[in-house]
């Protein structure tokens, strides 16, 4: 299976808006558009992929500039016959026999398209482990953001792509939220402490997501916006409690942390269902889902650090041993034995804040 999440956006249902479908969907960097005439397809960019996938299979006289062509059944045949052109194959899947169908075209096409008209994601499933070595590209139709959201997902690995219907603007850029959702990478900064005090009683939030997190990996939080430690989840043992490998125990309830899409929050903001950025120590990101927050009363430590360009940054947490944070060299740090000098992870957000979003303006946080 191919190493890409591919973005496909469907155009043949969208009528009117097709022209302004397509041209957001250029601008987004979509993969390819799908159409069923190829002077839908004139003029695209080279950057994107001109899909035909013709009514009834039934191939046009003429394929004008058309990339790739999608059809049911093998294709060698059809390939020998049009040289100029890449064929891939369609594979509706509704019982036992379409789904062995689907399985060989993931193994042995260039393209394949399968479309699964049961909601179960059961047969996604059995075809992606059946064709995980396999070097083509698997595309899943998906009716719609959400369900595309579910396919990326499947048995973790995912499917290659999406093929996606578009009939208004907004839908291109929407599907390729959800394709970059997973995976991604944040620049992390060696930042050093420079003090830490007792403050008293105040609110904590434990941020408990809906996935375990690695023993390298946490949330990003500070009191500022434009600085962040990386605080471990609780994977790491503790002498007198069971791990919890999908909590945070993050901080202050004031504090930032980063959402999807790049946005800040609160943490007193998130509440189950919200999404949160898991990080770890090589900047590596992905979206989780929150369960569950727990705010109470604890005991409260500050910690100030400094970055190598001189910016400071500020932590309050749980003043309690087993709270901690990440260093570098995937060291983990009890949050109540950090002295000056010592190395923390951390992230330095480089735009100021407007209601969680990134903006260009004078904004002094202390």
């Amino acid at each position: 299976m191919s190493s890409n999440r591919l973005c496909w956006l469907d155009v043949r249902a969208a009528g009117a808006a097709r022209a302004a479908v397509v041209e957001e969907a250029a601008h987004q960097r979509i993969d390819g558009i799908v159409a069923d005439d190829p002077a839908h397809l004139a003029g695209l960019p080279p950057t994107v992929r001109k899909v035909l996938i013709p009514a009834k299979g039934k191939l046009p006289a003429e394929l004008g500039e058309v990339d790739l062509v999608v059809v049911p059944g093998p294709t060698a045949a059809r390939a020998k016959a049009h040289p100029s052109v890449e064929f891939g194959r369609l594979v509706e899947i509704t019982d036992a026999a379409s789904l062995d169908e689907a399985i060989e075209a993931a193994r042995t096409e260039r393209f394949s398209v399968l479309d699964f008209r049961d909601p179960t994601k059961i047969p996604l499933e059995i075809v992606i482990a059946a064709a995980a070595e396999a070097e083509g590209a698997l595309i899943t139709v998906a009716k719609d953001v959400e369900e595309a959201e579910i396919i990326f997902g499947v048995l973790e690995l995912g499917s290659d792509g999406v093929l996606m219907p578009a009939r208004a603007v907004g839908d291109a850029t929407a599907l390729k939220q959800v394709a970059g959702d997973r995976t991604g990478k944040i620049p992390l900064v060696e930042l050093e402490v420079t003090a830490t005090a007792h403050i008293g009683m105040g609110e904590r939030a434990c941020v408990d997501t809906c996935s375990y997190l690695g023993k390298n990996e946490g949330i990003l939080v500070g009191s500022h916006s434009k600085g962040m430690v990386l605080c471990v989840s609780e994977t790491h043992p503790l002498p007198y409690m069971p791990t919890r490998p999908f909590r945070v125990n993050a901080g202050a309830i004031h504090s930032y942390t980063v959402a999807d899409e790049g946005r800040t929050q609160y943490l007193s903001e998130l509440v189950a269902g919200s999404r949160v950025l898991a990080v770890d120590t090589e900047g590596r990101t992905r979206t989780v889902s929150v369960g569950r927050v727990k705010i109470e009363t604890r005991p409260l430590i500050s910690i100030d650090a400094i970055a190598p360009n001189g910016q400071t940054v500020n932590l309050i947490l749980q003043d309690d041993w087993h709270v901690r944070v990440l260093g570098p060299g995937d060291a983990v740090l009890n949050s109540t034995e950090l002295k000056p000098g010592d190395k923390v992870l951390g992230h330095l957000p480089t735009a100021d804040r407007h209601v969680g979003y990134p903006i260009d303006e004078f904004c002094r946080e202390q």
